[in-house]
């Protein structure tokens, strides 16, 4: 991305979160009783807490460390609050509107004296944290979702299992404890392979290289090995030195390439859609990648962005297993990934493809879930001669 557009872009995106935040802010003034000390001091925790997300990207642009961590941590965090605090605010300005045309609030509420004004903040306040809370919980205590698939092929009778995972999101907030958890869950499942649909890192290479994370997926164990692509925010932040890192700890990053996997399945990596974005260079049209591939045996397609879902009946594919969309990942913006992709999460099938999107077994942004629970997959796979 050039960097008159990532300026554009970054202005476009300060602004209108300042603007945003500006209403919630002075819709929170109002509710203050004038004169009191929590009003004297709302305005400096308001604006430090909305501030402290930029100043955390600043900060592991230059001094990455304890205090970046800090300031990471409370700013994520306060994204999801922001979400839930706009939402709150929105929803008491629409009751308002509708009051102005037709009154009903007096007869349920009573009058908007001081004191209801500021047990109406409180309440927000409270109902808000509450729901944060849960999906910060939620975030860290994913769910394991089998499927058992028949495929028209030959496979060893007594099938193969794919444990799969995606949007891992390593980095500062998706550190030691969830890598820990991921591998101990992995590798419960007895996975005779394992695949990483994209999005292994967070953007960032160095809090992965900090907190040494790739020493952890160095335990990912399969004996068909361990296979994984490249997602968008691996470009975001720098394909080659993400790639070459995680290479180092056993990963196979397949990169528009196909392989063949101990004669009995073929896997397809794609490289992530946002390619041609970040490097200028388009990745490989399905066909290519095809090209003197053996179709006798089960395809399965790793490719991170489910756009395009008919791309892999071209094939055709056997199966598809994507990421990125989290499913939304805070609600309501699970409406708005379904809107988008035709499959934003779970399974379809169209043809004779299997299509699975997973949900995401990290975050990104907010350390919390409130739409969805964050997952792996279990994929059993059996041909026709069982």
């Amino acid at each position: 991305m050039k960097l008159t557009t990532f300026l554009v872009f970054f202005g476009i995106v300060l602004s209108v979160y300042t603007l945003v935040n500006y209403y919630i802010f002075s819709r929170g003034m109002l509710a203050l009783p004038a004169h009191s000390q929590i009003r004297a001091m709302f305005p400096w925790i308001y604006w430090g807490l909305a501030s402290s997300y930029v100043v955390a990207r600043v900060l592991e642009r230059v001094w990455l460390g304890p205090v970046s961590d800090i300031f990471m941590w409370v700013g994520s965090i306060w994204l999801s609050v922001f979400v839930y605090l706009l939402l709150s605010v929105l929803l008491v300005d629409l009751l308002r509107a509708v009051n102005y045309f037709v009154p009903f609030w007096n007869s349920i509420v009573g009058p908007e004296t001081e004191k209801y004004k500021l047990f109406l903040f409180w309440g927000v306040i409270s109902v808000t944290g509450l729901v944060v809370l849960g999906g910060f919980i939620n975030a860290a205590t994913p769910r394991v979702n089998h499927y058992k698939l028949e495929l028209d092929k030959e496979l060893p009778k007594e099938g193969i299992r794919i444990v799969a995972a995606s949007d891992i999101h390593l980095g500062t907030l998706i550190g030691p404890s969830h890598v820990k958890n991921l591998v101990r869950l992995v590798n419960n499942q007895n996975p005779d392979i394992i695949l990483l649909a994209g999005d292994v890192v967070d953007e960032d290479i160095a809090p992965v290289i900090r907190y040494d994370l790739g020493s952890y997926l160095k335990k990912l164990s399969a004996p068909m090995g361990v296979y994984a692509i490249t997602g968008n925010h691996e470009y975001i932040g720098g394909a080659e030195s993400a790639v070459t890192y995680l290479s180092k700890y056993g990963l196979k990053i397949l990169r528009d390439t196909t392989v063949l996997v101990n004669n009995q399945l073929v896997i397809v990596g794609r490289e992530d859609k946002d390619k041609s974005r970040f490097s200028g260079k388009p990745r490989k049209g399905i066909e290519e990648l095809m090209k003197g591939v053996d179709q006798t045996k089960p395809v399965i397609l790793l490719d991170h962005q489910p756009f395009n879902l008919d791309d892999a009946k071209k094939i055709p594919a056997d199966i598809q297993i994507s990421g990125h969309t989290h499913h939304g990942q805070l609600w309501p913006f699970g409406y708005i990934t379904s809107a988008i992709f035709e499959l934003s999460s779970g399974y379809l099938k169209k043809g004779g493809t299997h299509y699975f999107v997973s949900n995401g077994f990290g975050t990104w942004g907010p350390p919390v879930r409130t739409g969805n629970r964050p997952e792996i997959l279990v994929i059993d796979i059996f041909g026709k001669n069982r």
